[in-house]
């Protein structure tokens, strides 16, 4: 994954005196060892500084760390150790989530296509090719007929850059993809989708004063309306009414602000009918909720009291 560590293995428990050690990147040096001289090198400023302050080098066995990871350190690595060699195959993922039913654009991490590139979208662990653009001829390609045809009408490419966006997006098309460009600067991307569905059960609404719970109620049934009246003495902003699902919480604290002091030491507040209204899409239409604190109206003071009764007529969830 992205950002992750990884050891590359020379598979030797110690260096001896007369070992010399190469680790590759494809055709480019970025570390070697030279046991005879006493000699640990990293080339980290090779292929525009990519290795970075991210190549270590064990001095015991000559394996190979690469801190932080990025996709551009994917491809192909090779240790020679005196007469022998190893290769390796590292892959880091970039990791991409959405819900099922949006549209998800995944980069290619191209500003512009030049004209020798060739760009290749593939996907799933048999690496379907679904996409493709052939600079030299101008030509550009979705397979959206492959896998059952579970792309169909789905696949955009981006003639300038080569990312690849698809629309309504389904479980099913969660997975693997690979962008493999050629050209001048060859490159492979790998990236993990996941999509998720989401599914509303049940819905709190809950009133607050402070982080203290002052009332709450539940429901599953979001077909009928939900109500939760609150009556306060004094009207403040440290009341919250708070509704929550499963996947996330939305918060809305009472406006003071459209309350104001009349005659009799009575607080009055404007007859709008709602103070606050937040609107919550609860992903893809699963559910849309719409959350009101409205029509605080004031009270008439008690006879031998000075005291300001404020009645909050609700919170309701449609």
């Amino acid at each position: 994954m992205e950002g992750d560590s990884v050891t590359l293995n020379s598979d030797l428990t110690e260096i001896m005196d007369d070992d010399r050690i190469q680790w590759m990147f494809f055709n480019t040096l970025i570390a070697e060892i030279n046991k005879w001289v006493n000699r640990f090198t990293v080339h980290d400023d090779v292929l525009d500084g990519r290795f970075r302050d991210r190549l270590k080098l064990n001095k015991q066995t000559g394996s190979l760390t690469i801190t932080n990871t990025t996709t551009e350190h994917v491809g192909v690595y090779g240790v020679r150790i005196n007469h022998m060699s190893m290769f390796f195959f590292l892959t880091v993922y970039d990791e991409i989530s959405v819900m099922e039913g949006d549209s998800i654009t995944l980069n290619s991490d191209l500003t512009e296509i030049v004209n020798d590139d060739r760009i290749v979208w593939m996907f799933g662990i048999e690496t379907t090719l679904i996409a493709g653009i052939f600079k030299p001829v101008n030509n550009m390609t979705v397979y959206d007929d492959v896998l059952d045809g579970r792309f169909r009408d789905r696949l955009k490419l981006d003639i300038q850059t080569g990312s690849l966006t698809i629309t309504n997006i389904r479980i099913e098309e969660a997975g693997y993809y690979k962008v493999w460009k050629t050209g001048s600067k060859p490159s492979l991307k790998p990236l993990h989708v996941f999509v998720y569905a989401v599914n509303v059960s049940d819905v709190t609404l809950s009133w607050y004063k402070g982080n203290s719970l002052l009332s709450s109620i539940s429901v599953s049934d979001l077909s009928i309306s939900l109500s939760l009246p609150l009556e306060i003495e004094r009207v403040n902003d440290s009341y919250s009414c708070v509704v929550a699902y499963s996947f996330t919480n939305q918060t809305t604290h009472l406006n003071t602000e459209l309350c104001h002091t009349c005659s009799d030491s009575v607080h009055c507040c404007g007859s709008t009918e709602a103070v606050i209204r937040l609107v919550l899409s609860a992903l893809v239409g699963v559910a849309t909720v719409i959350l009101l604190v409205y029509d605080i109206r004031s009270r008439r003071a008690e006879q031998d009291q000075a005291h300001v009764h404020t009645s909050e007529k609700g919170a309701q969830v449609h």
